[in-house]
Parts: C-alpha cells; structure tokens; sequence
C-alpha cells in the first residue's frame, strides 16, 4: 500500500539536501492527506501509523534537514493532521511520546516569517484539541505541581509580535488553555514569573493607547480621511485587545481578574488617564483629555471586573492632585507615566501584590454644603491647575464648560457608568447618578427590612450611607485603594449627603441645556442622560433649574422663528417631523444616542471644503441643527411639567389656499409644476435668460408658493392657447434672494438652491460627496458638488423687474406665514400642552416635501 511505502521510503532518507528536499516534501504532504483519510474510512491507516511511529520518523528528519523548506512542510504536515483527526484514541496518540513538546520547543529559525507563521498555526492546531484529558500530555509534573508547560510558554513569547495575525493567533491558544479548566494548569500559569504575561499584556495595551492619542492629537491639528481611517484601525486593535482581557476573565481563573485588574488600574489607569483629565483652556487642543474619557468608557464597558468598576469609580471622588503625584514617579513598584503624552516605561519586576510603599496623602478642603458646582472658578485662570478638584467634579465641569468634544465625552463616562452592571448601587448614588427608580426601590427595600422606619427611609435627604460611611460599599473600596495601591486622601467631602452631588449633576446637565456654543447631538445625549436619572419627571428639578430651561427653550424657539425667513422655510416642518421622531426615539432608548468612539471623531457630514460659506447649504446644516436643539428642549419642557410626549409635534393641519392667490390663478396644486404641466400666464412676465453661452431663450417667469412650498417657473407660452404656457424650468422659491443688478437696472440675480437637504436624502448627497472625493484623490479638475446655481433674468423694463421681484417677495412671504402660521401651537409651550386629542391626531404628518425641480 502506498502509506507504507512512503514510511518506508522516508525511513531510509540519512540526509535531506537540495537533491531529495521534494520527494521528502511530497512524502511528507502525501502521509498527511492518507492518514487524514484513514482516520475517518480505515482505521487500520492509523494503526500502521502507530505501529511504525511515523511521528518519530518526522522529527528524525527534521534533525536530518539542512533547507527551511522541510521544517514548513513538516508543520503544515502535523497540523493538518491535528486539525483533521476526529478519533479522541488518534489525538492522544499524537501527543503522547514527547514529540509534540520536542516540536514546541525546537529551534526553527524565526527570521523567515513563512515558518513562523506555520509554527504559530502549529501551535493554534495543538490547543483546539485541549480538553482535561489531552493537556497533562503536555505539562511536565512534579509531586502533582505543573513545572513545564512548553505549548504555553513558547506561544506568549510571541504575544506582542508585530504582526497582528500572530499575535491574534497566540490569543486563541491562550484561551483554549484557559478555557480546559485544568487547576494544575491554572496555578501554574497564575504563578511567577508567568503572571508577567499579564502585566506585559496591560503594558502593551497602554502603548496602543498612547499611539491612538498621538493620532488624535495629530488629527486635531491636521484632521483628513487618512488620519481618520488610522484612527479607526487604532480603535478597532484597542477594544480587540480590552474583548480579549474579557475572555481571559471569563475562563473563571482565580486571581486573573486580581492580576489584570492590578495591571490596568497601576499601569494605565491611575498613571495615565486619571492625571489627563485636567481642566484645560477650551482654545488648548487637549488630546489627551479625549482619549482618556474614550478609554475609560471603553475598559468599563468591555472589561467586565467589579472589583476594577468600582475602584475606578472610586476613584473619581480622589482629588486631581492625588494622582498628579501618582504619575511623577515610583509608586508601589511602578513607573509611573505624565499622563497620555509620556514616553511609556516598563514595569518592574516587584509584584504588584507586594506593595509595600508610603501612601500618598491630600488633605482635601470641606466641601460646599450647597448643591452648586462653581464652574466659574474651576474653569478661570486664576485656578488654572485646579487640583484641589475631585474627579467627579473636573467631569462636570467638562459638562458646564468644556467644549464639544469634552462634553460628549464626559457625558459618555457618566452614561457608561450609569450602565456598568458591575458597579453597587451605592456607588452610583455617590456619584449622582443613580437612576430615580432604583433610588426608590433601594429605599423601599431597606424600609422593608428593618433598617430605618419607612418615613425617615423614603423622606429624608440622609440614608444609611450617611449614617454609616466607613461601612458603605464606596469606603470599602476607597480602603482598598489605600491598602493595595498605596493612595489616600483625607477628606470629609465623601461623607457629605448623597443628594449634594445629585444636585451637582443635575446643575451640570441643566447647565449644559443654556449653553449655545454646545452641538445638537451632544445635547441629545445629556437630554438621554436627564431622562435616565429622572424618568419620573420634575420630582427633583427645582425652580431655578426649571427657569433656566424655560429661558434656553425660548431662546431656541426664537431661532427657530428666525429660520421661518431664511433658506430652508418650505423644508422646516418636514425636518421638524423627522427629527422630533428621531429625538423621541433617542430619548426613550435604552442606550444612549452615541457611541464613546464617537467622541474621537466630530461628526461633521459634510466637510467645510465642500460647504463654501454663505451657500444655502451651509444655511441647510444651520437650520437643521436649530430644529434638532428646538426638538430636544421642547421635549424635555414637556418631560419637566410631567406631560406625555406626543409621537408628532402638535402643529397645525396646512390651510386652505386664497381663491385669488397665483397658485389657483395658474392652475396648479400643491404638487407643484412639473416640466410639461400646463399653467395659466395671467400673473406671468415676459423675461429671457441663456441657459448655455449665446443661446438666449424667451420664458413667461412665475413665482408661486402653495401652502408651505413654492417655485420659480419659466414658462413657454402656448402661442394657440394665450394665456396658457407650458412649464420647462422650476427652482425652489425659497432662499432664492433676489436682487436687481446695480448697474443693469433691467437685469435681476437669483440663487437656484437645490429641492431638498443631505439631512432628507443622504443617499443622492453622499453620493455627489463620494464623486467629488473620488476625482480631487485621483487629481482630477475639483467639481463643486454643494455649490448653489444662479439665474439672471433680463425684463423689457425695469417696471418689469420690480414687478418680478415684488411677485417674488410676497410669495415667500405667503410661504414663511403659512409655515409660521402650523408651527404656532408649537412655538407656544403652553398651547403645546394644552392641544390634545383631536389636534394631535390632525398634526399627524401635515409637512409635505416639496417634489424635485428641473
């Protein structure tokens, strides 16, 4: 047979060179292929493979080989043997013996990077059969102790390789050897010096970290696509890493959550991204800032360790300096790093656990017993260091007085923590933010039982945790902070009534609703983040919070007024309809309205370079972020008094049309004109205008509004059918800004905007955006996708031209009145709440889009 005659042909090989290299290589591939076969048809291939130990003639001819091309096949040869044997009685046979580890931990020279990728594969193959079984033919024991493991060992030597393929496949056999459950296995691989993998595997992550914050800082400065996508593939390999760590915990092995916690809070967290949250001049372009919100976010929300929450959360009630001091030298073994700009150091070699070093202390001053934040002074440069300020206190003063990226960010963490399943309840309510309904039911429950009366429990502003503060879940992990890691403060702040920082936040968040320097979307996230903490209403807003909105509202009602007379008034309700929608549906999700990835990239859909200023759609983005913060305001006036959010904006039904205006005399309907409709020319007048250089055209020029669209017609007139023409051209009405020439009396200058928003028709706008990339990458002429067209319209006289452009003035007006005129019940807040019934059901979806234009 053909398997025997390759074993015996192979077992007379004494010398592999140049001459014999392919007979041995297709020996070898050939031997693979039968036993694979027989493995699954015949078992008496497998048999003789035994019988001869064929695995002991592959290393002997590996030893034999002098060419790198027999040590490839001979990997990929084990391997597929390994991948493809079923029988549990095969796989055993191939581990036994001692050959596999001879393989391991052979020598192959690793400066082809085709044999180590095979070697790395050979080792993936090796764990995807580990079970309790199979793996003690790996371990070398001693008096019931693991003292080798070569499989392990050999493959975290590659762990942080550089090329990311070997280095994910390391992960995959690292976590097969996790995942067996072995407990031998587990000590040994929790003991020294292995435990160093892990801080090594944290060491790692925090230079991948300080790489993404050096990309954000360059992309602040110089922001572009190239930079962008670099970022993506930055964030992408940060969280692949942070789901790795959550695999490794979820394998269940005591003291690797102890051990990756340890890692990250004193390599990372508490040298690194704690010190970067300083307060900074919203002029300085404080990467380090954004990175460090985006990362705590991310390792909370991925890595799922109570212990590492709730310290962190913790934490937050340290004042700046604490860990300002931290990141200046060695503490407790560690190097510690300035913040997210320093050069990264290693680790010593001093266990974690053995920490043995003074305790930083700051005595903290006594908090203000009032609820207010001063954002004032945390934000002036008087107190530019600010160092006196907890954690928590810095995060809201990013919410009262950062800027926009600050902001998102800062409002990323509190949501991330108010979602952090592994954080105790006592540990939100510290913080301010544990949500309204849990603050009840937590009250009713401790009433329940005993601890308080229900009257003292349910009513009163103190709680256990006043009462009791070294015994609260925060004191316990503030003592561990102390113990383990060698930082303590001094401060009678923690101790003050869980309700002073509630009060701060929801200053911070009431703040945040007067500011307008701060985007839509970010105010559509502490709308989310108001709604999550107070689902029952006004319970806990006070008068002059509700003030404050009541003024923020009126001033975003007022601009959206405005927007009646600009650009954009034919598309302002249907926007309005949308994003009130959108809004509704943001508010009540479970999530909030962005991801903290978002934070490291502005969203800006259409860049400034493809925007020039002054055009109508910069006046398109304007007018919908006006409408997006209108939106959110009034629906969290309606949240604060308590009403129920409609599912549509209560506006009102559109009006009929006057039996004298020029859409009735001209015989058309609020479909508008469409090329070829017939139309009556009794309003019209006479113009010309040249579509193409020398070809100038006769046109009868309309301007018609019905309800709240309206259209610039050229009409030819139909010389059998006076007054009757046919329609050729239509352009929208509004934002057409006509003006007569200055020095040509008889000419008038109009803006041709186009018929509909990027907001209402993503797909045709990114298109024309991804056309206008395409040719600028590839040095093509730079075509402007978003420029507005014009018509210059010649009349006999200038009486006709004033004529014209009078017909055209009062039909935007007609259009911005009757757009005005549906948005009043919404314009008015206490109308808004008292509409019901009927008029919401006659608000349903009044807004009609105006059709596309020739």
């Amino acid at each position: 047979m053909v398997l025997r005659y390759l074993t015996d042909q192979l077992a007379k090989v004494q010398i592999v060179n140049e001459v014999n290299k392919d007979f041995v290589i297709e020996a070898l591939r050939s031997i693979a292929e039968l036993i694979t076969y027989g493995d699954q048809h015949d078992p008496s291939f497998f048999e003789f493979f035994m019988e001869k130990q064929v695995v002991a003639e592959f290393v002997r001819v590996l030893k034999l080989s002098r060419t790198v091309s027999i040590p490839l096949q001979l990997l990929q040869t084990v391997s597929i043997m390994i991948q493809n044997l079923r029988s549990e009685h095969a796989i055993y046979y191939m581990f036994s013996n001692e050959h596999m580890n001879y393989l391991i931990t052979y020598s192959f020279d690793f400066r082809n990077e085709e044999l180590l990728s095979y070697y790395i594969s050979f080792l993936r193959a090796i764990s995807g059969k580990l079970n309790k079984n199979t793996i003690s033919l790996l371990v070398k024991t001693r008096n019931d102790e693991v003292v080798s493991f070569p499989l392990y060992v050999e493959a975290i030597r590659f762990a942080f390789h550089e090329e990311n393929m070997i280095r994910t496949a390391v992960r995959t056999v690292t976590l097969n050897v996790y995942h067996v459950g072995d407990e031998c296995v587990n000590r040994y691989i929790t003991s020294a010096p292995h435990t160093e993998y892990f801080s090594n595997l944290v060491s790692f992550f925090r230079n991948q970290c300080m790489d993404l914050n050096r990309l954000v800082s360059e992309t602040l400065k110089n922001p572009g696509p190239d930079s962008t996508s670099a970022i993506v593939a930055a964030v992408d390999e940060i969280e692949d890493n942070l789901y790795y760590f959550s695999d490794v915990i979820s394998a269940g092995i005591p003291d690797v959550g102890r051990l990756i916690t340890d890692s990250i809070l004193m390599l990372l967290i508490f040298p690194m991204l704690l010190p970067s949250l300083r307060i900074v001049d919203t002029n300085d372009m404080q990467s380090g800032v954004v990175t460090s919100l985006y990362l705590l976010c991310c390792i909370l929300r991925i890595v799922k360790i109570k212990d590492l929450a709730n310290t962190i959360v913790a934490a937050l009630f340290y004042p700046l300096e604490t860990f300002t001091r931290f990141s200046r030298g060695k503490v407790n073994g560690y190097i510690s790093d300035r913040g997210l700009t320093s050069v990264s150091q290693e680790p010593d070699d001093d266990n974690i656990a053995k920490c043995n070093a003074e305790c930083l202390t700051v005595n903290v001053p006594q908090s203000s017993s009032s609820s207010g934040l001063d954002t004032e002074s945390i934000m002036s440069e008087d107190n530019c260091s600010s160092s006196n300020l907890a954690l928590r206190e810095v995060l809201l003063a990013y919410v009262t007085k950062g800027d926009d990226v600050q902001v998102l960010g800062s409002l990323s963490v509190l949501a991330t923590l108010l979602q952090t399943k592994e954080l105790d309840e006592s540990m939100l309510d510290r913080l301010g933010i544990l949500p309204q309904r849990k603050q009840h039911k937590k009250q009713l429950l401790q009433a329940l039982v005993g601890e308080a009366s229900g009257e003292e429990q349910l009513f009163s502003s103190e709680n256990s945790l006043m009462r009791d503060g070294s015994g609260c879940e925060p004191g316990v992990y503030l003592e561990k902070i102390k113990e383990q890691y060698g930082l303590s403060f001094l401060s009678s702040d923690f101790l003050m009534s869980p309700r002073v920082p509630r009060f701060q936040v929801l200053d911070a968040l009431v703040s945040l609703f007067c500011r307008s320097n701060i985007s839509a979307e970010t105010l559509w996230d502490g709308g989310w983040l108001l709604r999550q903490l107070l689902p029952y209403s006004e319970a806990e807003f006070n008068i002059h919070h509700l003030e404050l909105l009541q003024v923020s509202y009126k001033n975003s009602a007022t601009a959206l007024v405005k927007e009646v007379r600009g650009f954009w008034p034919d598309l302002l309700i249907t926007v309005l309809c949308n994003e009130w929608r959108k809004c509704k549906r943001a508010m009540e999700s479970s999530y909030p309205p962005k991801e903290p990835k978002c934070i490291l990239f502005p969203s800006q859909m259409l860049s400034s370079e493809d925007i020039p200023e002054g055009s109508s759609f910069a006046a398109g983005e304007k007018m919908h972020e006006v409408v997006k913060v209108f939106v959110v305001l009034h629906q969290l006036q309606i949240f604060t008094l308590g009403r129920y959010l409609p599912e549509k904006p209560l506006i009102y039904p559109p009006g009929d049309l006057p039996a004298n205006s020029r859409a009735q005399t001209s015989g058309l309907d609020v479909s508008g004109p469409k090329p070829g409709t017939e139309v009556s020319l009794v309003s019209a007048v006479p113009c010309r205008i040249a579509f193409e250089r020398g070809k100038e055209r006769h046109f009868c020029f309309l301007a018609i509004s019905a309800g709240t669209s309206g259209w610039l017609v050229l009409a030819e007139e139909l010389p059998l059918k006076k007054p009757y023409g046919v329609v050729r051209v239509a352009a929208p009405l509004a934002g057409c800004n006509p003006r007569i020439d200055d020095k040509h009396p008889r000419w008038l200058h109009m803006r041709i905007r186009p018929s509909s928003l990027p907001v209402l028709d993503p797909a045709k706008f990114n298109a024309h955006a991804h056309a206008h990339a395409h040719a600028h990458a590839h040095g093509k002429l730079k075509t402007k996708a978003f420029v507005d067209g014009r018509w210059t319209l010649a009349f006999r006289d200038e009486e006709s031209c004033k004529s014209a452009l009078s017909m055209i003035l009062e039909e935007i007006n007609f259009l911005s009145d009757e757009v005005h005129r549906r948005l009043k019940p919404l314009l008015n807040l206490e109308t808004a709440l008292d509409l019901s019934g009927p008029e919401e059901e006659d608000s349903s979806s009044h807004s009609t889009t105006p059709p596309n234009s020739v």
